[in-house]
């Protein structure tokens, strides 16, 4: 029961209560909608890694077979396999590419428009990986690939 005070009755919300209740939810928003864009990314960058594990597998058993990784530039042009192509047919958010000495090669995963921001990760013949871009600036972080953060 509403109890007059005075002479009006008291209901509802003042002006200064709501403009509170806005102010608290814009702050919550402005950390909430940058960390489920990072989170969402992040989610995007296990395609590099998986493509580029595969690659290297295939990369290993294509030199057991010709003792060599490739001729010039390019990966596995001697008797070329299916795959030399390094263009996966399920990859959304990475091009691959791929280089090579002859005896050693260095496969790269760069990001295109669909991640959002600029990402390159590479993974030569000796197994190591390197972040060259990490959300759009140059890192050269060698001995990982960076996910979150700026540490292995």
């Amino acid at each position: 029961m509403n109890v007059p005070h005075n002479g009006r009755l008291d209901r509802g919300f003042t002006l200064i209560e709501v403009m509170i209740v806005v102010a608290i939810v814009a702050i919550l928003a402005s950390i909430a909608v940058p960390a489920y864009t990072d989170y969402l990314r992040r989610g995007k960058l296990p395609e590099a890694f998986t493509y580029l594990s595969d690659y290297k597998v295939k990369m290993e058993q294509y030199y057991q077979d010709n003792r060599i990784y490739g001729t010039g530039t390019t990966c596995a042009n001697v008797n070329p396999p299916p795959w030399n192509g390094f263009a996966p047919s399920g990859a959304k958010y990475f091009t691959f590419g791929c280089t090579s000495t002859g005896q050693s090669f260095t496969l790269t995963a760069t990001s295109n428009a669909a991640l959002g921001t600029s990402h390159k990760y590479t993974l030569n013949d000796a197994n190591t990986k390197v972040t060259i871009d990490f959300k759009g600036a140059t890192v050269n972080k060698s001995g990982c690939w960076l996910v979150s953060g700026n540490e292995c």
